[in-house]
C-alpha cells in the first residue's frame, strides 16, 4: 500500500513526441551526475552525496512495477472483504492494546481518534509489518530517470537526500516501497518532510521502528489534511435501487483532483438524505441532523461519509483504501470478537 503520494498522471503524448522523449533522455550516468551537482547546489553534504549517488544502473525491477499497475477493476466490496477481515481486526485489538496508553495520548495531542490511527497504520504495512524492501534513493532515481513522471519523482529524489542530510536516518536503512514510500506510515519523501514527527523527541522523526513518531506522524498528516476533532468518518447506510436511480439523476458530483473524488456526490444535509430515502441498514431512519455528507455507493454498497473522509482520501484517494481504514478502524474499536469470514463456493 502506497500512501501520502500525489498523484502520479501519466501524460498523453503523440508518438512523435515520445520518440523525442527518448532520444533525448541523458544516460543514466548523465543523469546522475546532474542530480549531484543539483543536490550539491542544494546543500546537500558532499559525504551524502557521495554515498547516496554512487549509483551505476537503474532498478529494472522498479521500471516492470511501475510498467506493470493494473487499471484499478476490483469493486470496492470486493477490497473491503479482503482487507477488513477477522486476523485484521484481531491483529489490530492487539496492536492497539499493546500501544494504547501512547495512542490515546497522541490521539488527545492531534485530535485524531487512536482507532484511525492503528486502521491507517494497518491499511498501510500491516501494523508495520511490511514497510518495503527496495532502496529508496535508487528506487526514486530510476523513476526520476524514466521520462514518464521524471519531475515529480526527481523533487522526491532531492527530498529523500535531505531526509539523509537531516541524519533522520542512514543510508543503510533508508528502505520502503518500489515507488519511494517509506517506512510505517509510507510516507513519500515531500510528505516525510511536511509531517512526519519526532514525538519521543530524540532528535529523528523515525517513521521505520519508532511506535510513537510512526503513530504522531499519521495523526499529524490526517489532521494537517483538515482531519476535524470530534466527527466520525462516516457510516454505512442503505440504499433501494429506485432511491439509487433517483441521486445519481438528481445529486450532483463532487470535482476533484482524483477520481475517488469525482466519483462521490457533493455533501448534502442528512435531513436530505433522509427526504431522498437514504435509510440505515435495516430501514431505520438516518439521525435528524444538518450535519453534510456525501454519498459514496458501490455495487452493494453505500455510505455517507464526513469532511474527516477526505483526510482519509488525502492519505491515499481511494474509496477502497479509505472505506477499508473507516470500517476497520471502526472494528477495531468494538469489544466483540469479530466472526470467521464464512467461505463461499465461487459461481
Amino acid at each position: 500500500m502506497i500512501a501520502a503520494i500525489a498523484v502520479l498522471i501519466i501524460a498523453t503524448a503523440s508518438p512523435r513526441a515520445l520518440v523525442q522523449t527518448q532520444t533525448e533522455r541523458p544516460s543514466f550516468a548523465e543523469f546522475v551526475a546532474a542530480m549531484r551537482a543539483e543536490a550539491l547546489s542544494r546543500g546537500i553534504r558532499q559525504e551524502i552525496v557521495d554515498e547516496a549517488l554512487n549509483l551505476e544502473e537503474p532498478l529494472p525491477v522498479v521500471l516492470e512495477r511501475d510498467r506493470a499497475q493494473a487499471e484499478v477493476v476490483q469493486s470496492f466490496e470486493a477490497y473491503i472483504a479482503r482487507h477488513v477481515s477477522a486476523k485484521m481486526i484481531r491483529t489490530g485489538r492487539e496492536k492497539f492494546g499493546a500501544h494504547r496508553a501512547m495512542l490515546l495520548e497522541v490521539g488527545d495531542a492531534y485530535g485524531v481518534p487512536p482507532r484511525i490511527i492503528v486502521g491507517v497504520w494497518g491499511m498501510e504495512t500491516n501494523y508495520g509489518r511490511f514497510g518495503g524492501v527496495r532502496p529508496t534513493v535508487a528506487a526514486l532515481a530510476t523513476l526520476a530517470w524514466d521520462p514518464r513522471r521524471s519531475s515529480f519523482f526527481r523533487g522526491e529524489l532531492i527530498d529523500a537526500l535531505e531526509i539523509l542530510n537531516r541524519g533522520d536516518i542512514d543510508f543503510a536503512h533508508l528502505r520502503g516501497s518500489w515507488a519511494g514510500a517509506m517506512g510505517q506510515v509510507q510516507f513519500m519523501p515531500s510528505s516525510y518532510l511536511q509531517y512526519a514527527e519526532d514525538y519521543d523527541g530524540d532528535g529523528r522523526r523515525d517513521i521505520w521502528t519508532t511506535p510513537a513518531d510512526v503513530f504522531a506522524s499519521i495523526a499529524n498528516y490526517l489532521s494537517g489534511h483538515g482531519w476535524r476533532e470530534g466527527e466520525s468518518w462516516g457510516r454505512e447506510v442503505s440504499v433501494t435501487p429506485p432511491v439509487a436511480k433517483a441521486i445519481v439523476r438528481d445529486v450532483g458530483r463532487r470535482d476533484g483532483s482524483c477520481k475517488a473524488m469525482r466519483d462521490m456526490t457533493i455533501a448534502l444535509p442528512m435531513t436530505k438524505w433522509a427526504e431522498l430515502g437514504v435509510r440505515l441498514p435495516g430501514g431505520r431512519p438516518l439521525p435528524k441532523t444538518d450535519d453534510t455528507v456525501s454519498l459514496v455507493s458501490g455495487a452493494k454498497r453505500h455510505f455517507l461519509v464526513t469532511h474527516n473522509y477526505d483526510a482519509l482520501l488525502d492519505y491515499n484517494c481511494a474509496h477502497s483504501y479509505a472505506l477499508s481504514v473507516g470500517l476497520l478502524s471502526d472494528a477495531i474499536a468494538r469489544s466483540a470478537p469479530p466472526p470467521e469470514r464464512r467461505r463461499t463456493a465461487q459461481p
